[in-house]
């Protein structure tokens, strides 16, 4: 009967209940980070020198401080300049800020890779530069920047499993609990594992369909 332990009900519902947190944490976090690194993205490209610099003061801080490090300062640094998250927030603030500097690289490299006649021409027919950008520029890069943006989406569900060091409770954090309850390590880890590899495989091949959506015939070769 040991060996049916993890057929337990309380068992499959606390690991259920993990894994709505996780993604509930996840969904946001992707958002918010790929729009950050559309922003920051586009401020590096086509910002003035001030707006650069800041832009590369943000990519340079949360790209270079490990990541549990920004969740102890969010959840608790903070609290002694009076600022109080909860650890959701905190949570859902960290994975945004650093999946965005991230996702800044592959969006800015997007953007140098389309051809400057375009703006030129943009220009010509009376295109603001916000327009030029949203309406000319932007389609083009976010398709090129799609594969390495998935990719660090793909990241961003791994590295979730760090919100139980700030007592966010998801996946992983209901499973230390399981396996310190029933010494069960190797056993409980190895499910998680599982179903971390079932979200990325999803994502994955949701990533893939929308890159193959969002693909002009000819266009990737040419442009």
């Amino acid at each position: 009967m040991n060996e049916l332990f993890f057929l337990q009900p309380e068992i499959v519902s606390s690991l259920i209940r993990g894994l709505c947190v996780s993604i509930r944490l996840i969904v946001p976090s992707a958002v918010f980070g790929l729009a950050i690194g559309i922003v920051v993205g586009a401020l590096r490209v086509y910002g003035n020198t001030f707006i650069k610099a800041i832009a590369d003061g943000y990519i340079l801080i949360f790209r270079g401080f490990p990541l549990v490090v920004q969740l102890f300062i969010w959840y608790f640094g903070l609290p002694y300049i009076g600022i109080y998250l909860t650890p959701f927030v905190a949570a859902v603030m960290g994975f945004s800020l650093c999946s965005g500097a991230y996702h800044s690289e592959y969006v800015r490299g997007a953007f140098l890779s389309v051809k400057t006649g375009q703006m030129m021409a943009a220009k010509a027919l009376g295109f603001s530069k916000i327009k030029m950008v949203l309406f000319v520029t932007l389609p083009q890069a976010f398709r090129k920047a799609l594969p390495g943006c998935g990719n660090e989406i793909i990241y961003l569900i791994k590295y979730s499993s760090l919100a139980y060091m700030i007592t966010c409770i998801e996946l992983t954090g209901e499973g230390k609990i399981i396996a310190s309850d029933t010494f069960r390590y190797t056993e409980t880890f190895m499910v998680i594992g599982a179903i971390y590899l079932f979200l990325t495989s999803v994502a994955a091949w949701l990533l893939h369909r929308l890159e193959y959506r969002l693909q002009l015939p000819g266009f990737e070769q040419y442009s």
